[in-house]
């Protein structure tokens, strides 16, 4: 057991690192088609609050992904980038996703040297994990900070939990996240994941990070159970905004963590000022009770997803069809 790592929750944790997903996770709303205007608000908002990082959003392959059908912050370009932080002169650091399969890695990730991007990080299932550490080596030797999300765990058997888990803390990558992609997880599974998960990557010295979805009304709870198990790198968006459900609202984990470095007025500042518009301009997220349902039964939300979009209001029919999917 880690017990070593546990702590109370009105510990100061100085080890901490939050990371704002809004830009990233948020643009699986809406096609990623936020403005200027927007991300460096949000930009500003982070420096002020004192958030760690600020992912901004997908390092996708144009060869993949048709660029007329997605904003520029699912391809990430470099300049795009630079047009809202330059040479990011602040205490803020900048991340990426790159997603195996989905990214041209060798070509579109520069040099850090070149780049003002500071943290790479990769999506993977358990079954990509060869691909994904070739990833993750490829960043840490271009020299950045490198994390990997495995995906969809919830679906994992144990056994192959532990292989994937173990090959990874042998890899180049600096934070391994506990991921919770249909919000399926409860804290009590969250805190036995967290110390396999803080086990076996404090034998090659690696540091765990949580990213909880929202389809249980659990992403909060379930992001504080792993802070209290030893994790250290917490990912949050602004009011939840992601895909489906949504994550962990960062306004709620800012208000709850007790390290002064962070400062929840500015966020609050910024859900008055953008949100609410992008809630009134008709961009949907957040929990519903077709989310709870794919929730429940550990099933992945796109079927919720679609419920919603079709303006259906037929719970137990939809109940049942999730059923049947299981």
């Amino acid at each position: 057991m880690a017990q070593e790592n546990s702590r109370t929750l009105i510990s100061y944790c100085p080890d901490i690192k939050v990371m704002d997903c809004t830009l990233r996770d948020g643009g699986l709303v809406n096609s990623f088609r936020f403005d200027d205007k927007f991300v460096k608000a949000l930009y500003k908002t982070n420096i002020k609050a004192g958030v760690d990082y600020m992912e901004f959003g997908y390092k996708a392959s144009k060869d993949v992904f048709d660029v007329k059908d997605f904003g520029k912050w699912k391809f990430c370009d470099e300049e795009d980038i630079r047009a809202i932080v330059g040479e990011n002169d602040t205490d803020l650091k900048i991340s990426v996703m790159t997603d195996v399969g989905r990214t041209d890695f060798r070509k579109d990730i520069l040099p850090r040297s070149e780049s003002v991007i500071d943290m790479v990080r990769t999506a993977t299932y358990i079954h990509q994990i060869p691909a994904a550490i070739e990833m993750i080596d490829d960043a840490k030797a271009k020299g950045y900070e490198t994390t990997v999300n495995v995906m969809a765990v919830s679906k994992v058997n144990d056994k192959d939990l532990d292989s994937g888990l173990e090959l990874l803390a042998a890899s180049g990558a600096d934070v391994i996240y506990l991921v919770d992609s249909f919000g399926a997880f409860y804290p009590e599974q969250i805190q036995r994941l967290a110390d396999k998960y803080l086990n076996i990557a404090a034998k090659t010295g690696k540091q765990i990070g949580i990213h909880a979805h929202n389809n249980q009304q659990l992403a909060f709870a379930n992001t504080i159970e792993a802070l209290r198990m030893g994790v250290s790198y917490l990912d949050a968006t602004v009011s939840g905004m992601g895909r489906g459900a949504g994550n962990c609202f960062l306004e709620s984990l800012l208000a709850f963590l007790r390290n002064p470095k962070y400062n929840l007025t500015p966020v609050l500042d910024f859900v008055e000022q953008y949100i609410l518009q992008l809630k009134k301009d008709g961009v949907v997220w957040g929990y519903d009770v077709p989310y709870l349902m794919t929730g429940v039964l550990n099933s992945h939300p796109s079927s919720a997803i679609k419920f919603i979009k079709d303006g259906r209001t037929d719970y137990k029919a939809f109940y049942q069809e999730v059923l049947e999917i299981e």
